[in-house]
């Protein structure tokens, strides 16, 4: 499984929608595992971003289906960063 950082933003919608149910976000984290990836990690920020989420994920075009659906939705803005460990990483440059 590939790993990656996706920094999230709530609009004014989904921030409303959290604040009137705040179970909302572990159902997110369910609805992500039925769309093939799975959360590991997940933190509220402070700063220019509200929550930083590392997902585990077969593949690209799954991480990039879950960012779009979550997306779609209106309730969140999302940027997604494929993460490499450093090892991999450091093994790649010899």
């Amino acid at each position: 499984m590939a790993t990656y950082v996706m920094l999230s933003n709530l609009t004014d919608e989904g921030a409303k929608t959290l604040m009137q149910n705040p179970a909302r976000l572990q159902e997110v984290n369910k609805e992500i595992e039925k769309l093939g990836a799975k959360v590991t990690a997940q933190y509220a920020t402070l700063g220019s971003y509200d929550f930083v989420n590392i997902v585990e994920a077969p593949d690209n075009a799954t991480i990039a289906r879950v960012s779009a659906t979550l997306g779609a939705r209106g309730s969140v803005r999302l940027l997604t960063l494929p993460a490499i460990p450093v090892p991999e990483f450091l093994k790649s440059l010899k």
